[in-house]
């Protein structure tokens, strides 16, 4: 298991963030707005695996692509980047050794705090 940064989301999030798409909450509230199992399931019915993965800025490309497990780290509720998410998903990669996921998290909270 290889965990990547997932380039395509992290343009996504800085094209949302630029855009103003983003909620400014605090770390703790990530575990009440992250989308549930089933949100994520009516979110990839809709949408298909290609949207799914670009909210994800972790990608394992050893598993396969049309799963759930490929895709980690995830920064947003479907609708907009939230700092929460943001917040936990860098502490999580630190925690874990991805450095460069970790990396891309904090320039995305600058990026945020920032606008």
């Amino acid at each position: 298991m290889t965990i990547e940064l997932n380039e395509p989301a992290l343009r996504q999030a800085r094209a949302l963030v630029r855009d103003g798409k983003v909620t400014r909450d605090e770390r703790d509230d990530w575990s009440e707005a992250a989308p549930t199992a089933d949100e994520e399931n009516s979110f990839i019915e809709r949408e298909g695996w290609t949207e799914f993965a670009h909210w994800h800025l972790g990608v394992d490309k050893s598993e396969n692509r049309e799963t759930k497990q490929a895709y980690s780290f995830p920064y947003g509720d479907f609708r907009t980047v939230r700092r929460s998410g943001v917040i936990s998903g860098e502490s999580r990669a630190g925690q874990y050794d991805h450095a460069e996921i970790r990396d891309a998290l904090k320039s995305l909270l600058e990026l945020i705090d920032d606008q």
